[in-house]
């Protein structure tokens, strides 16, 4: 049976990897995006993949493309990864925080999952895996947190593992098991140059991950390495 996985945020970094490696897998994927058209790499990957890989434009602060992807995907869905996600300003002290781009952030990295989340949950109750990851960070952990600052990444990813939490216990009745994934430090966009691993290093890992992911770990706060973090 082939496998069926959406993942959001799909233009590079992680996304794209997890497009990439699902594929290579044999799965039908799902790829969401604000723009496909624009990333070079995506439409290499769709032309190489066909009809194999389907290219979804959804943009996460649009309440109407979020509704809107349960009409757009009908099938039942094995899988589906909320990875889309920003950091915001870098830098920034206590003191030079403001609202506009806190709630920005905010609204991408821990309210969108969410609203993705109620739109095609009735399609992951009906696939087979019956799994929903969240692409959450070590960043959000407050056990872990021993350098400060990043304000607004922390606060949104920490927010994100409480929402990814308690969906983990409301949906248990209907079969779906909920992932709450760290992938590391990544060389991506976000990442930097000086990360500690690759994109394909993460995303092997984070499969895997979602590999041995049931009802009886749901709701674990997971590294790609597959060692549990500290809330």
């Amino acid at each position: 049976m082939q496998k069926i996985v959406v993942v959001t945020g799909v233009s590079r970094g992680l996304g794209l990897e997890l497009c990439r490696q699902y594929l290579a897998e044999g799965a039908r994927v799902y790829g969401c995006c604000r723009s496909p058209e624009q990333s070079q790499k995506l439409l290499e990957l769709k032309r190489s993949a066909g009809h194999q890989f389907e290219l979804v434009p959804l943009d996460i602060t649009q309440p109407g493309m979020i509704h809107n992807l349960q009409y757009v995907i009908e099938e039942p869905i094995d899988i589906l990864i909320n990875n889309a996600g920003i950091y915001g300003p870098f830098g920034l002290s206590y003191d030079e925080v403001t609202v506009d781009p806190w709630m920005e952030v905010l609204r991408v990295d821990t309210v969108a999952p969410m609203m993705v989340t109620q739109a095609l949950v009735d399609k992951v109750a009906r696939g087979h895996d019956k799994k929903i990851i969240m692409m959450s960070s070590k960043m959000g952990s407050m056990g872990d947190n021993q350098k400060g600052g990043s304000y607004l990444y922390r606060s949104a990813k920490a927010a994100l593992n409480a929402v990814a939490r308690s969906l983990a216990i409301d949906l248990a009745e209907k079969g779906i098991s909920v992932g709450i994934v760290h992938p590391g430090w990544v060389q991506t966009d976000m990442g930097g140059v000086n990360a500690l691993i690759d994109t394909e290093t993460s995303i092997r890992g984070i499969r895997k991950v979602i590999d041995q992911l049931s009802l009886r770990n749901s709701g674990q706060f997971i590294s790609y390495d597959g060692s549990v973090i500290p809330w």
